[in-house]
């Protein structure tokens, strides 16, 4: 990673999960921080987790906000908001439940509506894959949806790998990271082009200063 010097530190990445209920968003938030799982939760508020991880061998902090229940299928203004606060977001959905598939791609379309731009980091999950003889969403269906929105995808288990969680979240987290880069990047070339204008500028204006 490109060393931008103390003054260039990286804040907490600000990572959003969503998806409809029972889909396994607190689960995986539990999961990726504690390594444990725990199978039923009934949380009606959003609630922001804070952790440090190391990733790629360079710790980074997070928070990571869990969407309410009721935020990912009612209030647009609410999920508004935390969009914009996110800098990195996770899509879920169960691979037993047609419907969170199906809104996968609205949520996705909301990001790049909120975000006026294209190409937020994002990663779509695709959960309970243990539970086979429920499935009713195919993995290709996943694939090409993900292929089509332009995002990483993964289908795992929260409930029985902490290992698979990890690398999908950790995913998300370089991208966060990379795009962080790429924004320090902009920055840099917009402030040398405002340096080499000034410098125009002073020449111009000495030499017409010398020319009277």
């Amino acid at each position: 990673m490109t060393d931008f010097g103390p003054s260039r530190k990286m804040s907490p990445a600000k990572l959003v999960i969503l998806g409809r209920e029972n889909c396994g968003k607190t689960a995986l938030c539990v999961r990726f921080i504690t390594k444990r799982f725990i199978g039923e939760y009934d949380h009606k508020k959003e609630v922001t987790y804070r952790c440090r991880k190391t990733v790629d061998k360079e710790p980074i902090d997070l928070e990571i906000l869990d969407t309410a229940n009721k935020d990912c299928v009612g209030s647009a203004a609410t999920l508004e908001t935390s969009i914009k606060w996110g800098s990195g977001f996770l899509i879920m959905y169960s691979i037993t439940d047609r419907s969170s598939f199906e809104s996968v791609s609205r949520l996705k379309r909301l990001i790049d509506h909120v975000k006026q731009t294209l190409g937020i980091p994002t990663v779509i999950v695709a959960n309970k894959c243990d539970m086979e003889s429920g499935r009713v969403v195919r993995t290709e269906e996943g694939q090409a949806l993900a292929s089509d929105l332009r995002c990483s995808f993964f289908e795992l288990s929260v409930a029985e790998s902490s290992l698979a969680v990890v690398v999908a979240v950790e995913k998300l987290v370089r991208e966060v990271r990379l795009e962080y880069q790429h924004h320090l990047l902009a920055m840099d070339r917009r402030s040398r082009m405002l340096q080499m204008r000034h410098a125009l500028s002073r020449k111009l204006t000495r030499s017409k200063t010398m020319q009277w």
